[in-house]
């Protein structure tokens, strides 16, 4: 399989302003090797096991070599990853109190073996301590394994988001799914496919969800274009003021500002690349003050039926859960 960078050229489709990858027929293909890094990081240390004998944590990532990338053909994708990783662990013995550190390699993570079947090697620094080694042989490498396969998952869902763009088959098929619309949902045929002018069913969201930070601080997150490209560990434009647009996730999001009430509401218009041309959602932030945390609440209108899961996935996973991880890195580094 061609690495990052050696396909052949006749067959990449570079990101154009003027059109898309007609029925992902092209050869597309992204780069994943510095998003793997970071996720593989934020997964990985911080790791903890205990027993009645003693307590270990894995400490630091103190290597990551390789890379990773996904391409999609005909509506297909491709997953390439082949990483060699090296962590640092900690442990202390309980009835003791000695502490003890030593290493975790993970010489081939690559899509040719099972998640299960990938070589974990626990080792200890010279002296006592065997006690700890042995726990991170069976526990801790059973939580390695586990947050080996989130990043697997992470990186075939998350990170592929909007490679594969719907063909008009596509959104007849999605359109075509029964599903129980509350009385002022609009109705449209369902042989009809999804075109410009289309009236099309959706839904409404509403979540909320608790930071551990000021108001002044979380609002600033959706603003300045530094910690937005922070938290999605991607690329962004923003133009935070009214009438104002943002590219967020390298293009795959995209819209227009339309209110703006500094630490009280952000407004926009909202879409997703694979979502039927010109068609946006209505996206309101609010930002309520509680006790020594901040409650955001998200209300969007305007939600393709057939990407309410993904819209939730989108906001909970890859904009909220991210920010969390940013604001205790930045606590942690303070």
């Amino acid at each position: 399989m061609a690495k990052w960078g050696q396909g052949d050229p006749r067959w990449i489709v570079e990101e154009r302003e003027d059109g898309t990858n007609v029925n992902n027929w092209h050869w597309t293909e992204r780069d994943a090797t510095s998003w793997s890094k970071g996720r593989l990081h934020e997964l990985l240390v911080g790791i903890t096991v205990e027993n009645e004998a003693g307590r270990c944590e894995i400490s630091e990532l103190k290597q990551v070599e390789g890379e990773a990338s996904c391409s999609s053909r005909k509506g297909k994708l491709i997953i390439f990853y082949e990483w060699n990783i090296r962590l640092g662990w900690k442990g202390i013995i309980r009835e003791s109190g000695a502490k003890h550190k030593g290493l975790i390699e993970i010489p081939s993570l690559s899509e040719e073996n099972e998640v299960d079947d990938t070589e974990v090697n626990v080792s200890k620094k010279k002296g006592d301590g065997d006690i700890l080694k042995d726990l991170m042989k069976t526990a801790g490498t059973a939580k390695v394994r586990e947050a080996l396969g989130d990043y697997l998952k992470a990186l075939k869902t998350e990170f592929t988001m909007g490679m594969i763009l719907p063909t008009k088959a596509m959104a007849v098929q999605e359109l075509t799914v029964k599903r129980k619309l509350s009385e002022n949902a609009l109705q449209i045929q369902a042989s009809s496919p999804v075109a410009l002018g289309v009236r099309i069913p959706t839904v409404a969201l509403h979540m909320t969800e608790l930071f551990d930070t000021a108001i002044e601080q979380l609002y600033r997150i959706f603003t300045v274009k530094d910690l937005v490209q922070k938290f999605s560990k991607s690329s962004a434009v923003l133009e935070a003021e009214k009438g104002g647009k943002f590219q967020m996730f390298d293009g795959n999001i995209t819209g227009e500002y339309t209110e703006l009430l500094t630490n009280k509401k952000i407004v926009m218009k909202w879409r997703c690349r694979n979502w039927p041309e010109e068609h946006y959602a209505e996206v309101a932030l609010n930002f309520v003050p509680t006790l020594e945390q901040t409650e955001l609440q998200l209300d969007c209108e305007g939600v393709p039926i057939c990407e309410e899961e993904n819209m939730k996935f989108c906001w909970q996973q890859q904009h909220f859960e991210e920010i969390k991880g940013l604001l205790q890195l930045t606590t942690l580094n303070g």
